[in-house]
């Protein structure tokens, strides 16, 4: 099992992807913002499916998939019918459309990469690959964070009425 240091370094690094993720986003289409890229690639990796699956998917509030799909939705990109089994849910589904834009994405998506890993050997790109894969494995199975240790100090003292209660925070 790797060291504790080794972890805290690995949140560090994983906190620090944000910036690979603007980078990339700043190769998106203009008309195809974040948010409208993941509601294709979903779409496109799980197949047709409700918004309240979507939302699940996305992590987001369904307000929050609402606009994305509302988006999408008015460039043609994706198709909303009804639900044969429940008429007041939506099925959503890639047009054309929306799979060429896709296709543009991961165009563009390829290029920058390129670009940014050009002094990386194939071998160091096949690695990482894996690792991510892994990586991305390993919390597919939802597993509950093990507890934190207990803290090696004493307890506070209980807070006063008059004291703010304490909060922690995690690197995001």
């Amino acid at each position: 099992m790797a060291a504790q240091r080794q972890y805290e370094e690995l949140a560090r690094q994983l906190s620090a992807i944000g910036a690979v993720k603007r980078g990339l986003g700043r190769v998106l289409p203009q008309e195809c913002p974040g948010g409208s890229a993941a509601v294709l690639t979903l779409l496109e990796r799980h197949g047709e499916m409700r918004m309240s699956r979507l939302a699940e998917l996305l992590a987001i509030d369904m307000s929050v998939t609402s606009r994305h799909v509302a988006q999408v939705a008015e460039r043609g990109w994706i198709d909303r019918s009804p639900d044969p089994a429940d008429k007041r849910s939506r099925i959503l589904r890639l047009t054309p459309s929306g799979r060429d834009m896709l296709a543009e994405i991961s165009e563009r998506y390829t290029h920058a990469l390129a670009h940014y890993l050009e002094d990386w050997s194939d071998d160091e790109v096949d690695q990482l690959n894996s690792l991510l894969g892994r990586l991305r494995t390993s919390f597919d199975d939802c597993r509950p964070a093990a507890a934190a240790p207990p803290s090696p100090s004493p307890s506070p003292p209980p807070a006063s009425p008059s004291t703010p209660p304490a909060t922690t925070r995690t690197p995001a």
